[in-house]
């Protein structure tokens, strides 16, 4: 079967990435031809197919080019859409795979795919299609106004604290509304019951969904150590709706258990300032082999989000590991965490339950048997699972 993958980065940025960059050599694993349609960065993996990748959108950057072309590419520019076309009418996909593709890319390539008879399955990483800011967060809060509503987005200037930046994805979320994303989308996948609930909430129908969680590539597991270390830790983006200021004002009060700080953000230098002490350690970014571990050494990895969590892959790849998750009750982390046997659920921002969840582990962890966490994770989020369900949707897909 011949796949063509889109999403709007091709390098280990985020779980979004992440997944399309294993789901990419799995697909090949199991013999199938893969092109990959992403926006041209410094940081992308080499790929046959980056002749074919439109050029980069930073919404940062301040030159007039790049502020024309950000104000076009999200509605689908002339070089997405020359791009785009020459890529499948030389590629010539049995199925388009989507993910996320907003902004950088567009939805474009749905409608041009779908002109041409060819099945566009869409895996759904955000809450973009509700929510024009992508995280249903407004004010620190989780808000859902949009979900019926959204001008709202231009009426509490959600998209960084900017009106042109809001009305701009205002316009993106009318002009690529429900009604046309579903006419050229043949199935969203929702890695998350939480989710796929949501959209549904939002208008969409519920037979325009399946719920598939993410997969774990085991090749990158190995063996599980029979030792946990003296040390908890945090993986993920160091920004204020992951929580991690919350873990942080929680771990100030618990100066005999050492906690360490994986991973970069906006948040860095401000949180290394202030809570920077003996037993809290930033180590940054790490790659996967630096990460494993760091990871699978811990009595437990803690997940403390403040805003709708879909299927986050550092949950997946702990309990993979073997070590125990405390997350957030919020968005989709509770269907990944059962209370008591593969780790524990605590009140999202609330830094004194989350301080007695991170006591009470550490005096149980005695309880949490790493093998049996490790053993009932792989097989739930097996790749091959996984494979065999994609697989058939896509053939599905492909003989409807």
């Amino acid at each position: 079967m011949k796949i063509l993958l889109s999403n709007k980065y091709y390098y280990p940025r985020g779980g979004d990435c992440i997944y399309t960059i294993e789901l990419e050599k799995l697909l090949k694993e199991k013999e199938h031809e893969v092109a990959v349609f992403s926006m041209q960065h410094a940081s992308n993996l080499s790929s046959e197919y980056s002749g074919y990748f439109p050029s980069e959108i930073d919404f940062k950057k301040k030159n007039l080019n790049n502020f024309l072309n950000s104000f076009i590419r999200p509605f689908g520019s002339p070089e997405v859409r020359r791009n785009f076309i020459r890529l499948i009418n030389d590629f010539k996909p049995d199925i388009l795979h989507l993910n996320n593709i907003h902004s950088q890319i567009s939805p474009v390539i749905a409608r041009i795919a779908h002109k041409r008879k060819i099945p566009v399955v869409w895996t759904l990483h955000d809450y973009k299609l509700l929510c024009p800011r992508y995280d249903c967060i407004r004010d620190g809060k989780s808000c859902e106004l949009c979900f019926s509503r959204k001008i709202n987005v231009v009426r509490y200037i959600c998209l960084k604290n900017s009106l042109v930046a809001s009305l701009l994805a205002y316009i993106e979320a009318v002009f690529w509304n429900r009604n046309k994303i579903v006419s050229f989308t043949n199935l969203f996948i929702c890695p998350s019951l939480f989710m796929s609930n949501n959209m549904i909430k939002g208008g969409f129908k519920s037979e325009q969904f399946i719920t598939l969680s993410n997969f774990i590539n085991f090749k990158k597991l190995n063996g599980i150590p029979n030792a946990k270390g003296n040390y908890y830790c945090y993986v993920g983006r160091l920004s204020s709706e992951k929580g991690v200021e919350t873990l942080l004002k929680a771990a100030i009060e618990l100066p005999h258990y050492v906690l360490k700080i994986i991973g970069t953000g906006p948040l860095e230098q401000k949180l290394k300032e202030k809570y920077m002490r003996r037993h809290i350690e930033f180590l940054g970014y790490k790659n996967w082999d630096e990460l494993k571990p760091i990871l699978e050494g811990s009595k437990c990895m803690v997940i403390p989000s403040e805003w709708y969590e879909n299927n986050p892959l550092s949950v997946l790849e702990s309990l993979c590991l073997g070590t125990p998750v405390i997350g957030a009750k919020i968005g989709g982390i509770p269907e990944l965490i059962n209370p008591g046997i593969n780790g524990l659920l605590f009140e999202s921002g609330n830094v004194n339950d989350l301080k007695n969840q991170i006591v009470h582990l550490w005096e149980k962890s005695s309880d949490y048997t790493k093998s049996s966490i490790a053993e009932n994770a792989r097989e739930k989020f097996s790749s091959e699972s996984y494979y065999n369900q994609l697989i058939r949707i896509y053939n599905n897909l492909i003989a409807f």
